[in-house]
């Protein structure tokens, strides 16, 4: 009877430790499934802001036929959003977009007529609206590659996550931090 003690002790230490990696794997699986589907996210927006592109640069195109390089630019900027791999890619080629519809815009400027025209102006509200998508969905990536990173990080965890197969994420930041650095200039 003195044996069955230690024997009880031994399982209860073996059924606790099964319990907490089970609930370690669940867990980590949760969190990496969430941080694939806000990059899925992300990916949708860019997709839908690219696909308003062809059509913005279409209206303007109208209005400023001389403008080639301006849409040229946005057309190379709107493929390598589309082409990105990973939150490195992305945020890079973010840059290079948002250069590039800061181009577009400047050129709209010169054009009263075009700053009237419905459809333009309908296409403008459509462009914000998915910019406010994709950084709502950039938020959401960041928030789920926190959770996900920290808890792969924190002890005990950080003895089993990496031999389960998890590692961390890169979170989507912007690569050109001087771009954001300063309020852009409005005039009027």
């Amino acid at each position: 009877m003195e044996w069955l003690i230690p024997v009880l002790i031994v399982v209860a230490l073996i059924a606790i430790i099964g319990i907490y990696l089970w609930a370690t794997y669940n867990s980590l699986v949760t969190l990496k499934v969430r941080v694939d589907e806000a990059w899925s996210d992300i990916t949708v927006q860019l997709k839908r802001r690219a696909d308003l592109i062809p059509n913005l640069i279409e209206t303007v195109k109208g209005y400023a036929a001389h403008e080639k390089s301006v849409f040229e630019n946005v057309t190379k900027a709107r493929a390598e959003t589309l082409s990105a791999q990973g939150p490195a890619d992305a945020a890079a080629a973010e840059n290079h977009m948002q250069t590039a519809l800061k181009s577009i815009f400047a050129v709209a400027e010169a054009y009263p007529q075009l700053q009237a025209s419905q459809n333009y102006l309908q296409l403008q509200a459509e462009l914000v609206d998915t910019e406010d998508k994709v950084q709502a969905s950039r938020r959401f990536y960041n928030g789920g590659v926190r959770e996900l990173n920290t808890k792969i990080q924190v002890f005990p965890n950080n003895l089993i996550a990496r031999n389960l197969g998890f590692t961390q994420r890169d979170f989507f930041e912007v690569s050109d931090s001087a771009a954001i650095a300063e309020p852009p200039r409005v005039q009027f």
